[in-house]
């Protein structure tokens, strides 16, 4: 079955489909590999039913590892677009998971193989011990994955808002980069869709729930009197401005510091604080009860010796730092000196246990939504599996008819005038439509049913649509796949499932 396993206990994958989907239930709607009695034909009809992930969350991994993967996200997605047997391909990238989603190119693809090839080189980026971090799904338990992932229902503070502006945000850099196809595009928007779906009609969502938030919420237990105390913001994004909100609402005096001093400038005014320049972050520390980092840096803001000279003219004051940056913004060997206490995102488990008891509830009601969700995806997939065929009977008949009729008009019929050939070039097409529309109307009434598949793969190999492994791959043109040879009997299905992208102009 597929489901979540360790990279060093990758499984094989069931054949067998699953009628009911209880909530949890992840089985598998992949394909075995292909049989005397299971053609690969049928993998190619019905690629658009095959999803893989491999990722790591906070869940499996800690901030060291994940902080690691963090900014290779957009050069994963070209190289593994690069590879012939992934068709499209989304990574999401944020302080608490990796997480790379692609369908294959066919449905000879082995995922395992795969998902082995992408966990390699993820190894390769940080380091071996990440391969025993990294699991991967497929099929139905990849694509809730994904729905409970965009539905805040996997997150270190559950029904936080920011990771479905994140999700969004990854769909739109890989519809940037080209490889979002018509299947991850289908399923990322259907995944917004739920996840909007959860956040209105559940309570999941009510209140300040969010890491920035329970930063702030830890800033306000370490000081009761949180309110005289001097804050330090050290970034001006989304990230601190949540941070900064109920920080000021509680009265405290906040400074912030951005690289960017418009930004800086745009937040102070924002929460009554003041913006100061980069050049006064030493002054700024030593005067800062609380320093909450949120940057996009690559590199330490704070070193360990930065903050050591910090401490040695604070008159022994306490320093609280609250790290929520990934990667992180503070060098962890700081909550080595005396005096220091510091905060990142992995470190904020006791307060995410409270937002959490209050949320619990209402998770059950969103898990439920995401499964039914998931179904009524699933059955619109389904649905569309004799969409290629239908066009493939459609496009074959009318070639045919074409070609004979050509042949006539050149030959026996060459007498007829334009108008004549004109009014037979329609009644040919009439009568092609009329010869299709019952087998049509059946397939397309067949399309819910659970044999639909095999009705898929027999009339795909009545009429000869799918390529022999003898045929010479066609010319690229506008309706070919750039990159990828094929043949033109192929492209009237491939379009039709959407698996074709223009070529580039």
């Amino acid at each position: 079955m597929a489901g979540r396993f360790p990279a060093s206990q990758l499984p094989l994958q069931r054949s067998q489909r699953s009628e009911v989907l209880s909530q949890g239930d992840c089985t598998s709607y992949e394909m075995a590999p292909a049989t005397a009695d299971s053609p690969h034909s049928v993998q190619l009809l019905l690629a658009h039913c095959a999803m893989l992930f491999v990722g790591l969350s906070h869940r499996t991994a800690p901030i060291e590892i994940r902080e690691r993967l963090n900014p290779v996200g957009a050069d994963l997605l070209g190289c593994l677009f690069a590879q012939n047997d992934v068709a499209e391909a989304l990574v999401l990238s944020t302080c608490n998971r990796f997480e790379v989603y692609v369908v294959p190119a066919t449905g000879k693809v082995d995922l395992e193989a795969l998902a082995r090839t992408i966990i390699d080189r993820l190894a390769t980026i940080a380091g071996p011990e990440v391969q025993a971090l990294l699991t991967w799904e497929t099929g139905r338990c990849a694509l809730r994955h994904m729905f409970r992932v965009a539905a805040s229902l996997d997150s270190l503070v559950l029904g936080e808002p920011h990771v479905l502006g994140q999700f969004k945000t990854a769909a739109r850099q890989a519809e940037e980069r080209g490889t979002l196809g018509p299947r991850l595009r289908a399923a990322t928007r259907r995944a917004v869709q739920v996840a909007k779906r959860v956040r209105s009609e559940t309570a999941i969502g009510e209140g300040q729930a969010s890491v920035p938030s329970v930063a702030a919420r830890l800033a306000r237990r370490i000081f009761d009197d949180v309110g005289v105390r001097k804050v330090l913001l050290i970034g001006a994004g989304d990230m601190a401005q949540s941070c900064a909100k109920p920080l000021a609402s509680a009265g405290a005096e906040l400074s912030v510091i951005n690289r960017s001093a418009p930004r800086a400038h745009r937040l102070a005014a924002l929460v009554g604080g003041r913006a100061r320049p980069p050049g006064e972050l030493n002054a700024a520390l030593v005067e800062a009860d609380i320093v909450i980092t949120a940057t996009s840096s690559r590199a330490f803001v704070l070193s360990q010796e930065l903050v050591r000279k910090t401490m040695e003219i604070r008159d022994e004051r306490s320093l609280f730092l609250i790290d929520i940056a990934v990667p992180r913004d503070i060098d962890p060997a700081v909550a080595d000196l005396d005096g220091v206490f510091l905060f990142d995102v992995d470190t904020l488990a006791s307060v995410v246990a409270e937002v959490q008891g209050r949320r619990a509830a209402e998770a059950d009601r969103a898990e439920a939504m995401v499964a039914r969700e998931l179904l009524a995806f699933e059955d619109q997939q389904r649905a569309q599996t004799m969409t290629p065929v239908i066009v493939g009977m459609r496009e074959r008949l009318h070639q045919i008819m074409e070609a004979e009729l050509e042949h006539s008009l050149r030959s026996k019929l060459k007498h007829l005038s334009d108008a004549d050939s004109a009014a037979l070039r329609a009644m040919v097409g009439t009568v092609a439509n009329k010869v299709l529309h019952q087998p049509c109307t059946r397939l397309r009434a067949l399309a819910d049913q659970p044999d639909a598949e095999r009705y898929a793969t027999v009339v795909a190999e009545l009429f000869d649509l799918l390529p022999t492994q003898n045929e010479t791959p066609c010319e690229p043109t506008r309706s070919c796949v750039p990159h990828r040879p094929t043949t033109c009997r192929t492209v009237a299905l491939r379009r039709a499932n959407g698996s074709v992208r223009p070529a580039l102009t």
